[in-house]
């Protein structure tokens, strides 16, 4: 399933088209609820029977035959109905793993810059609860539809067969709870798609509060963050009463409606046997006032669904926004990199973020040979971070070209290239599982001996042995249970136990005590060691051994040399130099 196969614009379309390689499967699940739904249909029609031969004094062989039939349609429910479960379980549940995989994997192939607009909670939501919106909606249409469907057909055609002067009757409730249905789709489906956005700002509301905990209590504004909450938890409460009020006025209406017109069935068909103007029976009776209470009671469930199908379709619409975004990292039918020597070049670079001001960077050359280092430095907004990230392929340059060993990475596979790349940022990203988890992530199966060269190397074996279960041990969720140097640590680790070709260290010291920082230094230099390195640092301590320091301003490469000779020459990189000196 990909972005070609799935328009959110047109939903019922799109849902048909994923439905379809279950087509048996459901054929099954119409064959077997059929049969077990047929009680439904065929009680009244029986009951009518039993009542006429009370009432008409009939042999008794008909009563008995009546009976027989009434067990047979009642024992063939149970298996009739597992059956049906289990089909319809395995085309729902199949589909909508199908649709979170194709999520994922449409996730991973977005631009970054797809995930920094939609943001991490906007995403999950699209995953967890937009696709079990869907789920529901299948099973509630397959269940309630599929039946309401059944005792329309059952009904009317019996209603035909033994008493066919009421069809006309029955057949007017078909068109009047037509318009019912588009009525209430199109006004809850406004509605819907309101509470739906309300929902997805709530989420990234919590996510937000989530993340900036540590800084709310430090600095006790926790009844600011309730209160920024609490607005946003209003408008969502808003929102579902305006839906419920919505939902809730047509299930009145409909109620109301149905109810009448059951009561005028019943009232006509009395008259009639009554004053023998139609040759209706006792029987006929009690099946068309039953017919009419099963017939609208399955209709109302319809109505009822509108809401569930409403919701449903909004959230295909919702899944359609990453199945269908454009915002592609584009690497099919480009060139595979087997190997990377390291030489890269800058030609005349420079980016512009889409709606954003002055270019971020602009006229950016620099010419890298393999194996070197090179540190960038310079105020926040310079262009650094946007350096690094051209590097890595997550944005392209909007003017000029960079090169990878002499060739235009415009025309590589980036996912070939980036098995040679390393980065180390200034918040190290773990997950919730062990050491060994942590540092082989997205390596098949390297050695043990592997990791443990990996770890002493990134001077990180000491405390991992030191811990409850050595590599075993998880370090919860981000590293929470390790510390900040540790935390950048086994990240050294991870990217040593790759053996990059390029490495990407990004302010990897910044937010160090000195201790912490002096170990985490000399993994540094172990992992630098004969690989292409592109360094971001504010603290100049940390670049004097690079071989070369590009200094930025605003988006410009303003300086470039050695870190003595910058210092030498009284330009931007002295005056940092003397700054933190003082």
């Amino acid at each position: 399933m990909d972005g070609t196969e799935f328009d959110g614009r047109r939903p019922v379309r799109t849902v048909v088209r994923l439905l379809a390689p279950g087509k048996w499967r459901i054929a099954l699940a119409v064959a077997a609820f059929v049969a077990k739904d047929s009680p439904v249909w065929l009680l009244p029609l029986l009951t009518a029977d039993i009542i006429d031969v009370v009432v008409e004094h009939r042999p008794v062989a008909d009563l008995w035959r009546a009976a027989a039939v009434l067990a047979v349609i009642l024992l063939q429910n149970p298996p009739m109905h597992l059956l049906w479960v289990r089909q319809l379980s395995l085309v729902v549940r199949h589909l909508g793993t199908d649709l979170r995989s194709a999520l994922a994997g449409r996730l991973q192939q977005l631009s970054i810059g797809f995930h920094t607009r939609s943001g991490p909670s906007l995403l999950q939501a699209k995953v967890v609860r937009d696709v079990e919106h869907v789920e529901l909606m299948l099973q509630q249409v397959a269940q309630s539809g599929t039946s309401a469907v059944l005792t329309l057909a059952g009904a009317l055609s019996l209603t035909a067969l033994r008493v066919p002067q009421f069809v006309p009757l029955f057949v007017l409730v078909v068109p009047f709870t037509a318009v019912l249905v588009a009525m209430a789709r199109r006004r809850s489906g406004a509605r819907n798609a309101e509470f739906r956005r309300r929902v997805e700002d709530l989420s990234a509301r919590v996510d937000e509060m989530a993340h900036l905990m540590p800084i709310t209590r430090a600095h006790a504004v926790e009844q600011q963050a309730v209160h920024r909450l609490r607005v946003t938890v209003e408008q969502v409460r808003s929102a579902g009463v305006r839906l419920d009020q919505v939902n809730g006025r047509f299930g009145a209406l409909s109620w109301v409606t149905y109810q009448l017109l059951g009561a005028a069935c019943l009232v006509g068909a009395a008259l009639a046997a009554r004053t023998g103007f139609s040759p209706v029976s006792a029987g006929d009776v009690v099946l068309l006032s039953t017919y009419f209470a099963v017939l609208t009671n399955s209709v109302i469930g319809l109505l009822g669904l509108a809401p569930i199908v409403t919701r449903g379709l909004e959230s295909i619409r919702s899944i359609g926004e990453v199945l269908s975004a454009p915002d592609l990292e584009r690497n099919e039918g480009k060139r595979a990199v087997t190997r990377v020597g390291g030489a890269v070049t800058l030609e005349n670079v420079g980016f512009r973020y889409p709606g954003a001001g002055p270019a971020a960077l602009s006229g950016v050359s620099l010419d890298v040979r393999s194996g070197e280092t090179i540190a960038m430095v310079g105020p926040s907004g310079s262009g650094k971070s946007t350096v690094l990230n051209l590097l890595i392929g997550f944005i392209r340059p909007t003017e000029g070209r960079i090169l990878l060993d002499g060739v235009d990475m415009e025309d590589i596979d980036l996912r070939t290239y980036r098995r040679f790349v390393s980065v180390v940022p200034q918040d190290p990203v773990l997950f919730d599982g062990s050491v060994r988890d942590n540092v082989t992530y997205g390596l098949p199966g390297p050695t043990e001996d592997a990791v443990t060269a990996a770890l002493r190397d990134a001077n990180a074996l000491e405390f991992v042995e030191q811990l409850p279960h050595g590599r075993d041990t998880v370090v919860g969720e981000r590293g929470a249970l390790l510390s900040g140097g540790q935390r950048q640590r086994l990240a050294i680790a991870r990217a040593l136990v790759r053996d990059p070709r390029v490495l990407l260290l990004d302010e990897a010291t910044s937010a160090l005590d000195s201790e912490s920082e002096a170990l985490v230094q000399q993994a540094l230099a172990r992992l630098m060691r004969g690989r292409t390195t592109f360094v971001v640092a504010h603290r100049l301590s940390t670049v004097r051994d690079a071989d070369r320091v590009a200094v930025l301003a605003e988006g410009r490469l303003a300086e470039l040399g050695t870190y003595d000779d910058l210092v030498a020459r009284g330009g931007r990189l002295a005056r940092l130099h003397r700054l933190q000196r003082a």
